[in-house]
């Protein structure tokens, strides 16, 4: 695997951020997948105030071995103030 850990939640943070636009807030989650990585993300979709009432996008990003995303899926949304019990 060619992209080390720290590499691959940087690149998907940074590819995210430049495909949606979002403000990323959280990294939820990483690990390797077959050649690549999956990093579930979350980004703020929507601003509130106060803020506890944000709503929150969680993205599952798909790198391959050189970091490229493969693909990308919000998986769900949530308010910032609601814990998630999928955790």
């Amino acid at each position: 695997m060619a992209l080390k850990f720290a590499a691959a939640i940087k690149k998907a943070r940074s590819e995210l951020e430049t495909l949606t636009g979002l403000e990323l807030g959280s990294t939820v989650s990483a690990h390797p997948d077959g050649d690549g990585w999956q990093v579930t993300l979350e980004a703020i979709e929507k601003k509130s105030i106060p803020d506890s009432m944000d709503i929150l996008g969680i993205f599952e990003v798909n790198l391959d071995a050189e970091g490229n995303i493969s693909e990308f899926n919000r998986v769900r949304m949530r308010k910032r103030i609601d814990i998630d019990e999928n955790a």
